[in-house]
């Protein structure tokens, strides 16, 4: 220990020294600042140039470093699992425009000794602690800055007057409080904003007027009405307090607003501040003013009353000839008589349903309260052509498949994902079926049609690993898919809930589970026309028969439901999503890469994508694994003991070398599938013909390898 500290002090005399030269003056700043920061981070081992004796960042490629001549201008070290801090000699980085720590282990607070030129700033997706440090707000260049997936707490200052440059900011999943800051209203270049899943309150009123495309404010504690302005943005706004109905009006003698809406509910908000007398020359609006303003009040007051007594008067006419047409279209008037019909033609009893996933045969009530989403800011409604029926799958009803599954009992359930829940059901012939009962939140009651176009699309997909969807149930406002049963379970429970009694996987089994998914996603992205995006690739959607061939299920399915990537982007830290989609809340063909790369780390080490049992440093199993990937010694460590050292070394390094390429944080740089799918078949055929030529690898006993032989390549 004391020689290191030794050797430390000796370099940095070294380095003082060489300082005195002008020829190494900014590359002995540089080297300097740069050995801190790897100090502070515990000297890790990925970056073997920087424990050196170098003091040459630029001219030694140290790694992740990016120069300019003599100067650094990047500094790039996401996904390397490092630790530590970021150390506090940064700000001498004046050449610096580019840094990226994301997706990393670093924690404590964010220095306040930041390179001061930054253009992009990413810390995103690590273990940062306390508050955004005051020095960002002296980086006019700043254009990109990423904070989310952190620690962070506290009330953000008023940091962004003088970023008119920034066009993202995403400070999503923290522990934010409190008000918007009023200099976010500076934020003139601002084209994306992420505020979700932290504790923002009041009002959003301040970005009204900022050139937003997309704003996701979701799950934070906000009140007052959205601003007009937003109406043409992509928008994510759930899971807060919005008042409902149309925002009121400025009080009378309000002047226009510069910064955007701010409509306050009271009328003693104006500028003027005039006093209670009101009588003086100084004040706003003058005595007559005032009566004058009093007196169109109550005279535009009478003719709206007038007219409305009219419209009312022809609206009743209008019920009662409703009434006597022979079919009256939906409508609230006619909610009750066709509530009451519904339920005395149903032979359901629905007291006998299980109260925790009882199914409700009463329509929801009628919303009266509208907000900008409901009037002039929806689209108007159409009149929607007739939906065929879907064909090859058959309609059940509810009484049906309440009789199959026990009125939904807990003794039938299978599971419960984000979509619903999954209940095991065995209908007349005596197949066991699987039946997943939609969410409410995920598909609305009043959405038959839509859920019709949904069945009649995921009907279509066939696909030996797929699960294959073969009826279907919409009554009474209920959504239900009836889809085959897989006798084995999910490939979760296989790795996580495994006891003594259950079979686990050997390593032939886990390389055939990965190539037959790879093959479902490389039918889903490739052959499908248009593409589909699962958006949901988990263990616990890859079904096991009993041959132990993979079946994803859910497929097609989050593609078509209407609010399917809300109900996803609330379980972001699974642990399953891309960098991107943490960033973005959109989904995409390489997101799906990244989440299928994900499950195969899951086949490897035999552990969950996130778990917080784990030490901090091992809690991400991307994070924790990916800088292992490509070091054979570290690779052996990491395999899933359960295998007990059976594998063949090559398939294993060939296998990691998929999931790298898998998991990159950058999306343009994962593979297709079908290139995925033809490196796993690479991996099996030659397995299979080192098994037929030289034997087995000397890790490899005839034991590992016997079972599970059949051909699983065609």
């Amino acid at each position: 220990m004391k020689m290191d500290a030794f050797g430390n002090i000796y370099g940095l005399v070294i380095l003082s020294i060489s300082c005195i030269y002008p020829n190494f003056l900014l590359v002995c700043h540089a080297a300097s600042a740069l050995r801190v920061m790897f100090n502070s981070m515990n000297s890790p081992g990925q970056l073997t140039q920087w424990s050196g004796n170098g003091d040459d960042p630029c001219g030694q490629n140290w790694k992740g470093i990016t120069c300019s001549g003599s100067r650094v201008t990047e500094i790039k070290l996401p996904g390397l699992g490092l630790s530590g801090s970021l150390g506090y000699q940064l700000n001498s980085l004046t050449a610096v425009t580019n840094l990226d720590l994301s997706n990393n282990n670093l924690a404590d607070a964010i220095p306040y000794q930041l390179p001061p030129n930054l253009q992009r700033l990413n810390l995103a997706n690590n273990q940062l602690i306390g508050e955004i440090p005051y020095s960002i707000s002296q980086m006019p260049s700043l254009t990109y800055l990423n904070l989310g997936h952190n620690q962070l707490q506290k009330q953000l200052g008023d940091l962004f007057g003088q970023l008119t440059s920034l066009s993202t900011l995403d400070l999503s999943f923290n522990q934010l409080s409190g008000d918007l800051p009023e200099s976010f209203s500076s934020l003139s270049s601002m084209k994306s904003m992420y505020l979700q899943n932290n504790q923002f309150t009041g009002a959003i009123d301040v970005l009204a007027n900022l050139p937003l495309d997309t704003l996701n404010v979701a799950n934070n504690r906000f009140t007052g009405w959205i601003p007009s302005q937003f109406k043409k943005i992509n928008l994510q706004k759930d899971g807060n307090n919005w008042n409902s109905g149309t925002a009121p009006p400025p009080p009378p003698g309000t002047p226009p607003a510069h910064n955007g809406p701010s409509y306050k509910s009271g009328g003693n908000d104006s500028p003027s501040g005039s006093g209670a007398g009101g009588g003086s020359k100084k004040s706003g609006i003058s005595a007559g003013g005032i009566a004058g303003i009093i007196i169109s009040i109550l005279l535009v007051g009478g003719i709206v009353a007038f007219f409305l007594v009219k419209k009312k008067s022809r609206r009743s006419s209008d019920i009662e000839k409703l009434g006597s047409q022979p079919s009256a279209p939906y409508s609230s008037t006619n909610v009750v008589p066709d509530m009451k019909s519904m339920q005395a033609s149903s032979a359901v009893n629905t007291k006998i349903f299980d109260t925790s996933a009882s199914i409700n045969l009463r329509p929801p009530p009628v919303d009266r309260h509208k907000s900008f989403d409901d009037e002039e800011f929806s689209p108007k409604p159409v009149v929607k052509k007739p939906v065929a029926a879907p064909i090859n799958v058959t309609l059940y009803s509810v009484a049906d498949l309440q009789m199959a599954t026990g009125s939904f009992s807990v003794d039938h359930l299978l599971g419960e994902g984000l979509f619903g829940r999954v209940y095991r059901a065995e209908i007349d012939d005596g197949k066991v079926v699987a039946v997943k009962k939609l969410d409410s939140a995920t598909l609305p009651s009043d959405m038959s049609d839509d859920f019709t176009e949904i069945v009649a699309s995921i009907s279509l997909l066939h696909h030996p690993n797929v699960t294959e969807l073969v009826g279907y149930c919409s009554e009474h406002g209920q959504h239900l898919l009836v889809y085959e049963f897989h006798k084995n379970g999910s490939l979760h429970d296989f790795l996580h809930l495994s006891d003594e009694y259950s079979k686990r996987l050997i390593w032939n089994s886990r390389v055939k589970i990965a190539l037959g998914t790879a093959r479902s996603l490389e039918y889903l992205h490739e052959v499908c026309s248009p593409s589909i995006v699962h958006k949901n690739i988990k263990s616990v959607n890859i079904l096991l028969d009993t041959e132990l061939n993979p079946h994803l299920s859910d497929s097609g399915l989050a593609s078509c439901l209407p609010n399917a990537d809300q109900v996803l982007n609330h379980n972001a830290g699974s642990g399953y999503g891309a960098p991107e989609v943490a960033m973005s809340g959109h989904y995409t063909l390489k997101s799906d890469v990244y989440s299928f790369g994900v499950v195969m780390l899951e086949l490897l080490t035999g552990r969950k994508p996130f778990d917080s049992s784990r030490p901090r440093s091992e809690q991400s199993l991307v994070r924790w694994a990916t800088p292992q990937l490509h070091d054979i010694d570290a690779l052996s460590k990491m395999v899933d003991p359960e295998l007990k050292g059976l594998y063949p070394v090559k398939s294993l390094s060939r296998f990691a070398d998929v999931i790298a390429l898998c998991v990159q944080p950058e999306p343009e740089f994962r593979p297709p599938m079908s290139e995925v799918v033809q490196a796993l078949v690479r991996l099996v055929q030659r397995a299979n013909m080192s098994k037929r030529t030289i034997g087995n690898d000397q890790s490899e006993t005839p034991r590992a390898v016997n079972p599970d032989t059949q051909d699983y390549i065609s």
